[in-house]
């Protein structure tokens, strides 16, 4: 569904954010709320020695992952984005695909991405925006808000949860502000580039040296390989768990369109 309402072009938005994540040969990257494993997939691709984890809070949506990328070797956790089940310093880089704009608070995601990826790691975030430009704001809000949500109805079934996508959109925070909140949650170097006419955004940041500190490293305790059906064991956290907050929004039942 996602090829479809965008119009064939979610994989190239997911390879320029893999190449941004400039992995060693064999190092370790996170794809939270990676839903049917497409950026986890498409980080392999590029990187094909690379350990990746997919994460997400919905043990259907890791089900789905694991049936979508029978055969990848695609390390599966649940876990919540707000309190992320690994220890500090463990990724090179950390991604996240159209994932911000559905959690309840961004900066606290964004300083857990901070706090699991290495000094001088990078985290990585797709997201759509609002195009700027006034003459194809019409015709961005017509497609999004009109054709869209029949799109998603007629191919899944589910008409509000595409509904709602447009509208979580819309309300989200700008590129400007997303790049400031990355900066505030302690990443440097931080930029952004508008892909798609400005409807997707491309942000990476960089974690300063002695950002976090550091763990013994290990393997991921709380990882399981591609192929089990049930869920994956929550490693023993860092630090005091935080009470869950993010939430995969959506107004009605139905997937949560655009990861």
């Amino acid at each position: 569904m996602n090829r479809v309402i965008s119009l064939g072009q979610v994989d190239s938005w997911r390879r320029a954010a893999a190449a941004e994540a400039r992995l060693s040969s064999d190092g370790w990257v996170l794809d939270v709320a990676t839903g049917e494993g497409g950026m986890a997939r498409v980080l392999l691709q590029q990187w094909p020695r690379a350990k990746v984890v997919g994460l997400d809070f919905s043990r259907e949506m890791l089900r789905n992952g694991r049936s979508h990328s029978a055969g990848w070797p695609i390390r599966w956790a649940e876990g919540d984005a707000l309190s992320l089940p690994f220890p500090s310093d463990f990724f090179e880089a950390v991604v996240s695909a159209f994932m911000l704009r559905n959690v309840t608070d961004v900066r606290a995601a964004l300083t857990e991405q901070v706090r699991v990826v290495r000094a001088g790691g990078r985290v990585i975030a797709l997201e759509m925006t609002w195009p700027r430009s006034p003459l194809f704001r019409p015709f961005f809000r017509f497609y999004f808000g009109s054709i869209v949500p029949i799109l998603g109805w007629l191919f899944t079934g589910y008409l509000d949860a595409y509904r709602y996508l447009p509208q979580s959109v819309q309300a989200f925070i700008s590129p400007e502000e997303l790049a400031t909140t990355m900066e505030a949650a302690g990443l440097q170097e931080v930029q952004y580039r508008l892909l798609m006419m400005g409807t997707i955004t491309l942000h990476i940041g960089v974690k300063a040296p002695g950002g976090a500190t550091a763990q013994t490293r290990g393997a991921c305790g709380a990882c399981v390989p591609n192929g089990p059906s049930s869920p994956a064991p929550a490693a023993t956290p860092t630090g005091p768990r935080r009470k869950s907050l993010w939430l995969l929004s959506r107004p009605g039942p139905g997937p949560v369109p655009g990861r």
